[in-house]
């Protein structure tokens, strides 16, 4: 079945929180996460800000219905993904990394000199894939202030094992 990538529609925004849970089931594999499975999602309205920032693109299968998400906002010189995910059934076939391409090549056009994100360290699908991408791992005390207060929060709402990370465009 053949996927396209494109900036999301407002009416997207409805579906993405159920692509997001499909992916999310991910982390039933594991015996210390599994409980992420079934945690809250980005909001419809969360989703729709984003959108209406242009920091979101879809996935979409041949109904055009969406699969898989990456979205994001400006931090300074460099534009932060809040969230990637791929539902279950498209995941492993390079879908992310196609995400990935697509906002890195949008953030270089648009001025931006890197990508940040925050991520688990040792989940095989978190921040080794990054690495593979060319994501370097930030030393917590060099982050941005905001990456300082992402990790934080994170932190506060149970996530350990987290770092921050950064690809320089």
């Amino acid at each position: 079945m053949p996927f396209t990538i494109r900036p999301a529609h407002n009416d997207d925004a409805d579906l993405l929180p159920e692509v997001e849970r499909s992916a999310a089931q991910a982390f039933l594999q594991s015996e210390v996460l599994h409980w992420i499975a079934s945690q809250d999602v980005l909001s419809v309205a969360q989703h729709r800000a984003f959108i209406a920032g242009s920091g979101t693109w879809v996935l979409v299968d041949a109904d055009n219905r969406p699969q898989g998400f990456l979205c994001g906002q400006a931090c300074g010189d460099d534009w932060h993904i809040v969230e990637l995910s791929v539902a279950q059934a498209a995941q492993g076939q390079g879908h992310g990394r196609r995400l990935i391409t697509t906002a890195s090549t949008w953030a270089r056009a648009n001025g931006f000199t890197g990508l940040t994100l925050t991520t688990f360290t040792c989940v095989p699908w978190n921040a080794p894939f990054y690495t593979r991408l060319g994501f370097e791992r930030l030393d917590p005390q060099l982050c941005s202030e905001f990456l300082q207060r992402q990790l934080a929060a994170e932190q506060a709402h149970g996530l350990s094992d987290r770092c921050a990370m950064r690809l320089d465009l």
